[in-house]
């Protein structure tokens, strides 16, 4: 039973077996349909030749009739009999074996026919055999004499020596089909394993991600060109995936060490109070804890604002003119001088609030960064709209251009001037112009840092 299985789940497992087996099975086949139709010539020729050898053998018994000198016994001249029947049907001479017995058949000659040839069965003359028999119909003036002679008959497979080279012809094609289908589908199937052991090696060792493509232009070709096409977009996958898992473990680390410096400061200055209640400020202790709370609301408020962002929720789109924007941001009091370039027909379509919120941190950033003054220029370009935000400070360095918009990433000079900043509102700011459609970059500009949005224009 074990081994039957294992036949069987080999037979199931390899296609070149199956192949060969099936063409092995096909060719089998059209050998014995071929080989029958070869028996059943050689046989027809082999009895029409014995026909005919037979028929000259009868024509002396015609003969005799001819001139009326039928013995009463007739010899066998090299056949199995020889009856002669009357014009009445009844038998006037035979062989030896066939004395006494009746007229062997009335199956041939048919009427109007003088000679006939056919395998007969049941003869009261040969019991359990089949003979060839030849029918010679002569004319005399009394009715027609009719000369039946009987001869061996031929076996369906001619003869053994016959049959046995048949057999050997069709082993031979069946184990050359085999043979040869083993190999073709060997070499055709042999960048199949190829890539078969390429994808195993993938999945044990992890190796790069591709498979051989063979030296060809068929289906096997174009099989491993998308499976390289796919192993490319799975690796392009992971590594992304990889690398969203280390921005958020990082992330997560950030969070954790920015939540934890306000959480920090407020428990320092309140177990400082406890220690010495008589002599604390508790007015002034207040004053430092609401403004570690405001700090550590601030954090809060820029994580919920990123998660919204990320998960990509539904806003409300409207056209917003930004000119109109920044002159309602640049009411708010600052620091610094705030100016502005504003073109009044530049709009674009988003949501009100979240753009409201791009421009305050662009502003917010600047305000802290800035010397003296802040400048805000809002224009059309190359089919876009353009918000600039530009600052007269220290500026950013071209290498800490990308650096300032990863999340919670502070340079040092940020570190100095602004303590308390959270390190989120520029990347919330990238974020809100990517849902936008838009981009918000540094660029170059002769002094301070310049902060560019484009969107694109709204042509409503």
């Amino acid at each position: 039973m074990a081994g039957g299985r294992r036949v069987r789940a080999w037979f199931g497992r390899s296609l070149r077996v199956r192949l060969a087996l099936f063409a092995s099975i096909a060719m089998l086949l059209l050998n014995i349909v071929v080989g029958a139709f070869v028996l059943h010539g050689i046989r027809d020729q082999l009895v029409d030749i014995q026909a005919q050898d037979m028929s000259s053998r009868a024509v002396s018994v015609l003969l005799m009739i001819k001139d009326n000198r039928l013995p009463q016994v007739l010899e066998y001249d090299g056949l199995d009999g020889i009856q002669v029947v009357d014009p009445s049907g009844r038998p006037v001479t035979t062989t030896l074996n066939l004395v006494g017995l009746p007229r062997q058949t009335t199956a041939i000659p048919q009427e109007g026919q003088a000679n006939a040839v056919a395998d007969l069965c049941g003869l009261s003359g040969f019991p359990g055999q089949c003979k060839i028999v030849i029918a010679i119909t002569t004319y005399q003036p009394d009715g027609d004499w009719i000369i039946y002679a009987f001869g061996p008959a031929r076996p369906w497979y001619v003869g053994p020596q016959v049959i046995a080279s048949q057999a050997a012809l069709a082993a031979a094609l069946v184990a050359l089909t085999w043979l040869v289908v083993w190999r073709a589908t060997t070499r055709t199937l042999a960048p199949v394993s190829a890539i078969t052991r390429r994808l195993a090696e993938i999945t044990a060792f992890g190796g790069g991600m591709r498979v051989p493509v063979p030296q060809s232009d068929d289906e096997i070709a174009a099989l491993a060109e998308t499976a390289n096409r796919t192993l490319e977009r799975l690796e392009t996958a992971m590594r992304e995936k990889e690398h969203a898992m280390d921005r958020q473990r990082r992330f997560a680390a950030d969070a954790s060490h920015d939540l934890r410096s306000p959480i920090t400061a407020m428990r320092a200055q309140i177990e400082d109070a406890r220690l010495h209640p008589d002599e604390a400020d508790w007015i002034e202790v207040s004053d430092e804890v609401l403004a570690s709370l405001d700090r550590l609301q601030a954090i809060v408020t820029d994580l919920l604002v990123l998660t919204r962002l990320d998960a990509g929720a539904p806003s409300r789109r409207e056209p917003v003119e930004l000119a109109g924007l920044v002159t309602g941001e640049a009411i708010r009091p600052r620091e610094k001088q705030v100016v502005t370039d504003l073109r009044a027909d530049v709009v674009v379509k988003g949501d009100r609030l979240q753009l409201a919120r791009l421009l305050t941190n662009l502003m917010d950033n600047a305000d802290r960064h800035a010397d003296s003054r802040v400048t805000v220029t809002v224009r059309k370009e190359d089919g876009q709209a353009v918000l600039e935000v530009l600052d007269d400070g220290e500026g950013i360095a071209p290498e800490h251009r990308e650096v300032v918009f990863e999340r919670f990433a502070r340079l040092d000079a940020a570190r100095n001037r602004d303590a308390g900043g959270s390190g989120l509102g520029l990347p919330i700011a990238r974020e809100i112009a990517a849902a936008h459609g838009g981009t918000l970059t540094v660029e170059d500009s002769e002094r301070g840092a310049r902060f560019v949005f484009r969107a694109p224009l709204h042509d409503g």
